[in-house]
């Protein structure tokens, strides 16, 4: 099931960028950490807390397994298990019993959240008509091939419920309105505002910027060797295959959370001095050790680099048509081995995409034509492969046994010049950067304001 669709893709985070220079990042700054330059480190010295508090009444459990009230409303713990299945079925992955604990406090906070979003939004009389949430459902099941009421047994067996998905997305929904009602109204945006960005993204012309996702972990005096081995974990789990954006959207405490850590393209000298000194270091695909910061440590992972507003082959849009083979059950590896020895020959000499159904009817394959492929969608060993491949060429074959083999054939490719953000796109990215600070601002509020109890 797709991670988009599934997500709480409105909760407030760093802005997306839109395929453009780092717009996000001139000005409020792209990182969730504080700047060498900013205010003191210690973030609590105004609250004059003592060194050795003495504690009074019960504690409260480190692992919260009753119900919760939030302002009155029940959140069960069937809901908490049920929202815990559907993150584990969307990010499709197994966890440990420290990753689902983990796992397990970040939905509950996620659902509380919720909460407060949804009677903020009724408390402005915003209501979500139940039409509304069809069609979002609607959506995700298409998305995942099946009907909605596929979708909900599919649900079901996962340990989920087609409620819990309905009720995510009405908070999605209600969030969305309220944020157009409640803050987007009231923002506005300067013309000496967009100007200034344009002409500090042609200053820049030339300057390499990274594609970056991370992954930050809070710490303290007290807990820092605990969150450290944490991180720990967590780089080891990437570095054995698990998802970058799966794991940051567990356990990351920046705000880029909700998007898989993603914090846009972004510029060395715009991160914190050690972050900047990492990134330096780092290719394509790259994932660092973790990075001690002011406040924790970040985990950084490059998706991909480029500079800003000079072409890059990478930016070109490639009509392509692929050629599949399958392996029929019982096929020895030998025989397959063979057999991909023969398709990779015969692609060598395709003659052109005009050759690509001949190639698949020599092998029982399948050919599928996809038009309009931006070359930084494909995987980034892919795209250099790509790169020196001339018109009517193919790939050198890949895949696996039980999937199946499978070439690329260029059809076309087009060079997309680099140029300026227009205005209008320029205008929309920084709408949108304070719409994202404000509604975090009025969360934190609602928090703040609430009343919730730990039963």
């Amino acid at each position: 099931m797709s991670t988009k669709k599934m997500d709480k893709g409105f909760r407030p985070a760093t802005a997306k960028l839109l395929g453009f220079a780092a717009i996000a990042a001139i000005g409020a700054g792209a990182w969730s950490q504080t700047a060498p330059n900013g205010p003191p480190s210690n973030s609590a010295a105004g609250l004059a807390l003592p060194e050795a508090p003495k504690l009074f009444g019960t504690p409260l459990p480190s692992v919260v397994k009753a119900s919760v009230l939030v302002n009155g409303e029940v959140i069960t713990q069937s809901d908490i298990d049920q929202r815990v299945a559907l993150q584990q079925m969307a990010n499709g992955q197994t966890l440990s019993p420290d990753q689902l604990e983990q796992l397990r406090q970040q939905v509950l906070s996620n659902l509380v959240d919720e909460s407060l979003e949804i009677q903020a939004a009724k408390h402005e009389d915003i209501t979500i008509k139940k039409e509304s949430i069809d069609r979002a459902v609607q959506r995700v099941a298409d998305n995942v091939k099946r009907t909605p009421d596929q979708l909900a047994d599919m649900l079901t067996q996962a340990g989920s419920s087609i409620a819990t998905l309905r009720r995510q997305i009405e908070g999605e929904l209600a969030w969305r309105q309220l944020q157009d009602a409640k803050i987007e109204s009231g923002i506005s945006v300067g013309d000496d505002e967009v100007k200034a960005v344009i002409d500090k993204l042609e200053a820049s012309k030339g300057t390499e910027e990274f594609h970056v996702s991370e992954i930050f972990l809070s710490a303290n005096s007290a807990n820092r060797d605990q969150v450290r081995a944490n991180a720990d974990k967590i780089l080891q789990a990437l570095q054995q295959g698990a998802s970058f954006p799966s794991l940051a959207r567990q356990y990351s405490e920046a705000s880029t959370q909700a998007v898989g850590g993603d914090l846009g393209w972004v510029r060395p000298e715009q991160l914190p001095a050690p972050l900047e000194a990492a990134l330096h270091e780092m290719k394509d695909g790259a994932v660092s050790r973790p990075i001690e910061v002011t406040g924790g440590y970040s985990i950084l992972a490059v998706q991909q680099t480029r500079r800003i507003l000079v072409d890059d082959p990478r930016d070109a849009v490639l009509n392509l048509k692929q050629v599949s083979i399958a392996f029929p059950a019982g096929t020895s590896e030998k025989e397959a081995n063979q057999r991909v020895e023969a398709f990779a020959a015969a692609s060598r000499q395709v003659g052109g995409c005009g050759g690509a159904d001949k190639l698949a009817s020599d092998f029982h394959g399948s050919v599928v034509q996809s038009d309009q492929v931006q070359m930084r969608d494909l995987p980034p060993a892919l795209q250099q492969i790509m790169l020196p491949l001339q018109i009517g060429q193919a790939t050198q074959p890949f895949g696996d046994l039980k999937d199946g083999v499978r070439v690329l054939l260029l059809c076309g490719r087009d060079q997309v010049a680099s140029k300026l953000p227009t205005y209008d796109e320029v205008y929309a990215q920084l709408n949108e950067q304070r719409v994202n600070t404000r509604s975090r601002r009025y969360l934190r509020d609602l928090r703040r304001d609430a009343i919730i109890d730990y039963r």
